[in-house]
């Protein structure tokens, strides 16, 4: 698929699915901006990628990232807000605090996965609307979890995923008149850097690669028709099935519902 002269913003993108969804869209011909804590300053990584060291929990180095990014595109077409600090810190002192209760679980937890996701994903959708909005279209894609539907793993993990959604929909609702589309989008397990240190204990037969939901994304963005999807969750294997397209090794991975996870 031709993305040629769009451009799109992808945070957290240094590793990760943020990576995976940065690669295919340059792939396609997407002028791409990646942010994220441990990325250069602002580095040209090749003819159509540049990373700017960006740590979404600060405003003035997101504001500086975006002023940057239309000083040097003009405009934004798409954004993926994929950034994510929810996993920092799984053990502390020796203790895997992930999956303890509620009442035990550690607060700056709470202020991680909502600093460096919620929160930071609706700074830069409210700093990437005004281009689309000029532009009569555009499209948001925030990657969210099954966690919002059903409790997987710990209570503030869940509560984020799921304000992640609702802040999809709303958003969506405001946007909609605009022509620009927003979605919250599933991918199911991803062979991410993490999970694959973890590849022995883990069963990945219906794995997907982070370009994988790369693919997703590009797909997305060029549908003409792309608005009827907007406000909604959507699950990346579904969607390769709807446009056709499958992983990187050729692979067409399982589209989970809420009883396989």
């Amino acid at each position: 698929m031709n993305l040629n002269g769009k451009v799109a913003v992808v945070t957290g993108a240094t590793k990760g699915v943020g990576r995976g969804v940065a690669r295919e869209l340059a792939q396609a011909g997407t002028k791409v901006f990646i942010t994220g804590r441990s990325a250069p300053e602002f580095e040209r990584l090749d003819a159509l990628t540049t990373a700017i060291r960006c740590d979404h929990r600060d405003d003035a180095q997101v504001d500086a990232a975006f002023t940057a990014i239309q000083r040097d595109a003009g405009t934004i077409d798409i954004l993926v807000n994929s950034v994510w600090g929810g996993y920092d810190g799984m053990i502390e002192n020796g203790d895997f605090t992930w999956p303890k209760p509620f009442w035990e679980q550690p607060l700056w937890r709470w202020d991680s996965m909502f600093g460096a996701g919620v929160r930071a994903h609706y700074r830069a959708s409210q700093l990437a609307a005004p281009s689309m909005i000029a532009k009569g279209r555009g499209l948001i894609v925030n990657i969210s979890h099954w966690a919002a539907q059903k409790r997987i793993g710990n209570v503030a993990y869940g509560v984020s995923k799921a304000a992640t959604d609702k802040m999809t929909s709303d958003m969506a609702i405001e946007l909609q008149p605009h022509g620009v589309t927003v979605v919250s989008l599933y991918p199911g397990m991803v062979r991410t850097e993490k999970v694959m240190e973890a590849a022995q204990w883990l069963d990945l037969s219906n794995s997907e690669s982070p370009d994988f939901i790369g693919r997703t994304v590009v797909a997305l963005a060029g549908d003409d028709d792309v608005l009827r999807h907007t406000g909604k969750v959507l699950v990346a294997a579904a969607l390769a099935q709807e446009y056709g397209f499958t992983d990187v090794d050729g692979a067409t991975p399982r589209p989970l519902t809420i009883a396989d996870v």
